[in-house]
């Protein structure tokens, strides 16, 4: 399985000390250059299953500076297309609508924690909601009730 992200899945998880849960629902998780840079300035030392890969159009990659995106976002959307991958782990809303209309499959933080628990890696996930939630990732209170309903915690 071939998996992208971009910087937020993983410094989010790394905050609250789940990154882990990416090795164990992926393997390796692959990330361009700008997301190894924006996690590194922020993170001491970085998970050993991440790669960094260069994306090659980097023409596409100027395009989607345009958007506006980010250089992570905009490389991981690119990367996540070259190689085909079978997942882009991407959270803002904004940069999901261009991922989706660029026909990539995608999910964020909440989908690795859905994941995790669907495969048994966790038994609940609202203590890792709150953790996040704790530590500024921001979700919207409806969003948290009807996520935590879905995967039946509430």
């Amino acid at each position: 399985m071939i998996v992208v992200s971009d910087t937020s899945c993983i410094t989010n998880l790394i905050a609250i000390r789940r990154v882990q849960l990416l090795r164990e629902l992926f393997g390796t998780v692959i990330i361009p250059p700008a997301v190894r840079d924006e996690l590194a300035a922020r993170h001491a030392v970085l998970p050993d299953f991440l790669e960094t890969r260069v994306p090659l159009e980097t023409a596409a990659v100027a395009r989607l500076l345009a958007e506006p995106l980010d250089p992570g976002e905009a490389e991981a959307i690119i990367l996540a297309e070259e190689l085909q991958a079978d997942y882009l782990l991407i959270d803002e809303a904004a940069r999901r609508d261009v991922a989706e209309a660029r026909d990539l499959r995608h999910f964020g933080l909440l989908g690795v924690l859905r994941r995790a628990k669907e495969k048994g890696k966790i038994a609940q996930v609202q203590p890792d909601v709150d953790a996040l939630i704790r530590a500024g990732f921001w979700i919207a209170p409806r969003l948290r009730e009807r996520f935590l309903r879905d995967v039946g915690e509430a």
